[in-house]
């Protein structure tokens, strides 16, 4: 399972390495349409606009939701701020559902996902990842009242509410769950309460803030994996400028404690290494 989920930075360095940009430049770029912006590298359009498209849930908490005043916020959202302000440039959030946002990076119109975007060797093959910022593990959630379910192996034969596309997802199907497709976290408690599904596997930092905002909320993590996720920030092939320039900008984050700085005040602990 660790060698699944996990990804190792000097792994994931040497993948990208590899990667090489393209000759033309252009072709796998999504902002601008100008005949000067085809001579432009994705990086190169994004720093001559002066705007970053960036697609994300926002209803996903405490990553990436909006507040009481309905300003998007959330521990990725401020981590994507802080890695713009350095860039030098603007973000322009897209928002969208999670099966929808792999279509709105292949089809340009985001630039990069914020999202807790997991990084998997089959997502490799397709796109390319900046160095992880979060570290987590699933975690299997049920109605308090539950006893029957202690661990992922319960998970056979039961209805699992998922976003499809989603890690969790994949380990629901793993362990033999029938799923159940849900848009976010939100419906998925709401759904395992209401009885229309009876588990959903989920980030543990998620479930755990969702217990801190609804204590009351009648649900328990009844199992957790051993094994440790890493997430980071997902772009389309053929733009290695882009995803050196943030991975720069995330070590220099965790080099001078920023991105420390912004996981406790999220998760009250260091969650980015």
């Amino acid at each position: 399972m660790k060698k699944r989920f996990a990804f190792s930075a000097f792994a994931l360095a040497g993948l990208l390495a590899a990667c090489g940009s393209t000759d033309d430049g252009g072709s796998t770029n999504g902002s601008g349409g100008s005949e000067s912006s085809e001579e432009l590298t994705l990086l190169e359009q994004i720093q001559e606009e002066g705007v970053i498209k960036v697609g994300t849930e926002g209803t996903y908490a405490p990553f990436t939701f909006h507040d009481e005043s309905d300003t998007l916020t959330g521990y990725d959202v401020e981590v994507m701020n802080e890695v713009a302000e350095r860039m030098g440039v603007e973000v322009e959030y897209m928002e969208t559902q999670w099966d929808s946002m792999f279509e709105g990076l292949n089809s340009e119109r985001f630039d990069v996902i914020a999202n807790q975007v997991g990084i998997r060797e089959d997502r490799l093959a397709e796109y390319d990842f900046s160095i992880p910022y979060t570290l987590s593990s699933a975690v299997v959630v049920v109605p308090e009242e539950n006893s029957a379910v202690s661990s992922f192996e319960d998970l056979e034969g039961l209805q699992s509410a998922q976003s499809l596309t989603s890690n969790y997802a994949d380990i629901a199907t793993e362990y033999g769950a029938e799923l159940v497709q849900v848009e976010g976290l939100a419906q998925a408690i709401e759904l395992i309460k209401t009885g229309r599904a009876e588990v959903t596997v989920n980030d543990k930092l998620a479930i755990l803030d969702f217990q801190k905002q609804q204590p009351d909320a009648g649900i328990k993590i009844a199992a957790e994996e051993g094994d440790v996720a890493e997430s980071a920030f997902m772009f389309r092939k053929g733009n290695e400028e882009l995803v050196e320039e943030f991975n720069k900008h995330l070590e220099e984050m965790q080099e001078d404690g920023t991105l420390t700085e912004i996981s406790e005040k999220w998760f009250g602990e260091d969650v980015s290494q």
